[in-house]
């Protein structure tokens, strides 16, 4: 696929992972290059060669170093910076979702993250729910609820995946309550038939219907404190924004500490609040029926 500059997608690639070394790094070499995308040494100095063709303001040569660094001149034409997909990549590497020499990331600094229990999810059950998914089927699956205190065997009929913070879901119809539900994947035991599904993922309204949640910092905090959590949230004016399917609002409440009375916690523990809480405790009440 061509870029704006009528670039070849994978030339486009290795020039925008130019522009991030220079951004993060503060420098990038051919081996950088070579290393990441196992192109030739030819095909690095070319992929050097061209950059500079295109923003030669943004690096010059240390010949001492015997690498490019990043000019004081520099702005990006590829690579727009974001914190967050430089933090992702070492969430990534922390997670051992991918190694650090896997990442865009040079010298990876030193950090730690909190643990997240891993979560239990059968490949094949994941493969068995994403084949219904696609196939548009209904799936027999063995499943513990917290409902009842022994497993049963039910059909449903799934047609995405949701992430509620911690969990995977499968949010599926249930044929036995005929109810769109969310089912945690490590609590499917079992799956043993499939068939086809006429339930339509659209009749699903709180899946498709999406609500705001308005928050803004804690107004016992101090006028630095409530700035801070200004800052921390991207709010603008004192408040932001955050919309949310309906089927994932009990969560997202939940995750923020929203789902219960903020005077139940000192304001610097609870930090936020929510300004339009009657609506969304209609819109919970809708969304638990």
């Amino acid at each position: 696929m061509d870029s704006d500059l009528g670039l070849r997608r994978g030339v486009e690639s290795r020039l925008e992972f130019i522009e991030f070394r220079l951004f993060w790094d503060g420098h990038v070499n051919r081996s950088d290059i070579i290393e990441t995308f196992g192109v030739s040494i030819n095909q690095a100095s070319a992929d050097l060669n061209r950059y500079l063709g295109l923003a030669e303001t943004n690096m010059v040569y240390d010949k001492s170093a015997r690498t490019y660094v990043r000019s004081s001149s520099f702005k990006p034409i590829f690579h727009k910076p974001d914190a967050t997909r430089y933090l992702s990549q070492i969430r990534s590497i922390a997670d051992g979702i991918i190694m650090p020499n896997e990442a865009w990331i040079g010298s990876v600094p030193g950090f730690s993250c909190a643990p997240t229990p891993a979560r239990g999810v059968s490949a094949s059950i994941l493969r068995g729910v994403v084949t219904a998914i696609k196939r548009k089927e209904a799936l027999e699956v063995l499943y513990q609820s917290m409902s009842s205190p022994d497993p049963s065997w039910r059909w449903i009929a799934p047609h995405a995946l949701a992430f509620d913070g911690f969990r995977w879901h499968a949010r599926a119809h249930c044929a036995k309550s005929d109810k769109f539900k969310d089912f945690v994947l490590s609590r499917i035991g079992e799956a043993r038939g499939s068939r086809p599904s006429d339930t339509e993922a659209s009749l699903d309204t709180d899946w498709h219907c999406k609500v705001d949640l308005i928050i803004a910092p804690h107004p016992d905090l101090s006028a630095g404190q409530r700035k801070a959590i200004e800052l921390d949230y991207a709010m603008d004016r004192g408040r932001t924004t955050i919309s949310v399917k309906r089927a994932l609002l009990y969560y997202a409440l939940k995750r923020l500490g929203l789902d219960t009375d903020p005077s139940a916690r000192r304001p610097q523990d609870q930090q936020i609040v929510l300004l339009n809480v009657d609506h969304m405790a209609a819109q919970n009440a809708i969304g638990a029926k």
